[in-house]
Parts: C-alpha cells; sequence; structure tokens
C-alpha cells in the first residue's frame, strides 16, 4: 500500500462518492476504483460499501481509515518541514459548533496559504459530530464549550474517544437578539423578560439534547422554543419571530453585521450560566502547521493572553 493509496482512500472516506473522490483528486473513476480494488485484495479486508447513493465505510474499514489517518497524518508533517512547497498540498479541517469568531480564525488562517496548494473543510455541525470527527481524524481540530451542565457527559465521551480538550475562555451566558427586538435596548436580561419571546438553539442529532445543546441553560423551562440547523436561519429566525438565543458574549460583527447585539443575561447563579470554550484534538496527535496557525488565529479573535 503506497501513500498515494492511502491519500485516495482518505478522499473517498470524507468525499462519500468515488465520483466526487475523482473529481477532488483530478483522476479518472476506474483508476480509483482499481486502487481502492488493491488495497482491499493486499489486506484482505473491504473498506467501503458501494451504493447507488453513494460510499460508506464497513465496520473493518472505519478502524482502518482512523489508523492509516495518524500514519498520513505524520507524512503531511513530515513534508511541511522538509518537502518542497510547491508539490505538497496541504490538507486541514475543523469542525466546531457555530461560532462566528472560529470562521473569522478560519479565514485568517487560510490567507497565510495562499499561495499554496490545499484542501481545507470547515464543518459547522451538532455538537456529537464534532466529537465524532476529531475522534475519526476527519477534522484536526473540533471548536466545543462546556458547561456546569454539561461536563461530566462531555468530558466522558472526550475520554471514551481519546481526545483532549484545552480551554481557551470562559465567559458569562449572553442574550444574543436582533436590533430591532422589544428589548434590544435593556442593559441586562433576565429569563422573566424573555419567556413571552421564542428562545431558539440549534438542534441536535442526539436525544439527549440537554448535554448537547450549543446553548447554555437549556434546561430551563422554555415556554416558546424554535430549533434551527444553521447560522442563517437563525438569524432569520431572530429578525422575524423576534427570537433570541443564550450563547457566549463573543461576537464578530465583521462577519455577523450589525443587525444583531449581545446583552448581558443576569443570572443568580455566575457558575452555572459560565461557558467553557475550548478545542477538542485526538490524544498524542501533535497540531500541524495549519492547525497551530489556526488556533493563533482563535487565541487572537478571543483576545486570548499567553
Amino acid at each position: 500500500m503506497t501513500l498515494q493509496q492511502i491519500n485516495y482512500l482518505i478522499t473517498i472516506a470524507e468525499s462519500r462518492s468515488m465520483n466526487k473522490a475523482a473529481e477532488k483528486l483530478f483522476i479518472a473513476q476506474p483508476t480509483l476504483t482499481g486502487a481502492v480494488r488493491d488495497v482491499e485484495n493486499e489486506l484482505g479486508i473491504q473498506i467501503f460499501h458501494r451504493t447507488h447513493k453513494g460510499v460508506t465505510t464497513t465496520v473493518e474499514g472505519e478502524t482502518f481509515l482512523a489508523k492509516i489517518k495518524r500514519v498520513y497524518q505524520q507524512y503531511e508533517e513530515v513534508m511541511e518541514e522538509y518537502g518542497e512547497e510547491m508539490n505538497f498540498r496541504r490538507r486541514f479541517a475543523v469542525s466546531m459548533q457555530h461560532y462566528s469568531f472560529a470562521v473569522k480564525a478560519f479565514i485568517e488562517m487560510a490567507k497565510h496559504y495562499d499561495s499554496n496548494q490545499f484542501d481545507l473543510a470547515l464543518r459547522e455541525t451538532a455538537t456529537a459530530n464534532v466529537i465524532k470527527d476529531v475522534s475519526s481524524l476527519k477534522s484536526e481540530i473540533g471548536i466545543i464549550y462546556t458547561c456546569e451542565a454539561n461536563q461530566r457527559v462531555i468530558n466522558r465521551l472526550l475520554r471514551e474517544n481519546e481526545l483532549n480538550f484545552i480551554s481557551l475562555i470562559e465567559c458569562p451566558a449572553s442574550v444574543y437578539l436582533a436590533r430591532s427586538h422589544p428589548l434590544a435596548k435593556e442593559k441586562e436580561l433576565t429569563f422573566e423578560q424573555l419567556d413571552p419571546y421564542p428562545c431558539l438553539s440549534f438542534e441536535q442529532e442526539n436525544d439527549t439534547e440537554i448535554y448537547f445543546a450549543e446553548e447554555i441553560l437549556i434546561e430551563h423551562a422554555y415556554q416558546k422554543t424554535v430549533k434551527a440547523t444553521d447560522r442563517a436561519t437563525m438569524m432569520n429566525l431572530m429578525a422575524g419571530l423576534n427570537g433570541y438565543t443564550l450563547c457566549s458574549s463573543i461576537y464578530s460583527e465583521k462577519l455577523s453585521g450589525d443587525q444583531f447585539i449581545v446583552i448581558p443575561f443576569k443570572n443568580a447563579d455566575s457558575a452555572q450560566s459560565t461557558m467553557n470554550i475550548g478545542y477538542i484534538t485526538k490524544k498524542n496527535n501533535a497540531l500541524s502547521s495549519m492547525g497551530k496557525q489556526f488556533i493563533d488565529e482563535v487565541k487572537r479573535e478571543l483576545k486570548v493572553r499567553e
């Protein structure tokens, strides 16, 4: 099995399609199919299921891919340091909860590599998927938060998936709403003031949503709730329904615009309403140069002092 074949397999797994993977790799699909067949014959396992809907990994394939991704990441690290700049295509991916500061950091990181070839991915997704992506090395870094309510469950999942959580910043809960909202001129807000309005949250792909919610204080008995799956829809709901969400006090006006504001949330239990935002990585995996650059940019956006 060659490094080129490993690259083919990783690209297929990420694309979930032979056609898309072939296009991404700039090779003919029969060449790609033949390479997969050669590896499967060499190893004596089936790595992928092929259906009319695309490609999925087998149980054996999932375990195998997790191992060879580590091998390929080490190869990439060597090439970053010693390889020819023009002949090396950098690969880097981040999975995260819905944070505009992380998007801004990703943009700034990518600017440092404008003159190089790269294959980048930024995935805004549900919390459980962030953990799964980093565990399987689909993404090198994941951005999530923990709090008093979810810390025990999240920490257990991180241990089970051999992941590290590195804290970046702790911040109090704040109310995120449109400038046109009736409460937009308040200096701080309470549940009593917010109860007449819809509480917005990102939909999670798990039954135990209370532990995976991106919004803090989700355990409160809200009178009205509306779920969304992306930030654009969330903002439309804020403007159209006078909805709000409880999140961190961090807000990137450059990306989100000036139509929305953040107002401090008044809560008697400050510990319960504190968010610990950080990033997760696979244990024993050193950050790539792109990973280090991305974290530096995140710290810059969050104004984290070393």
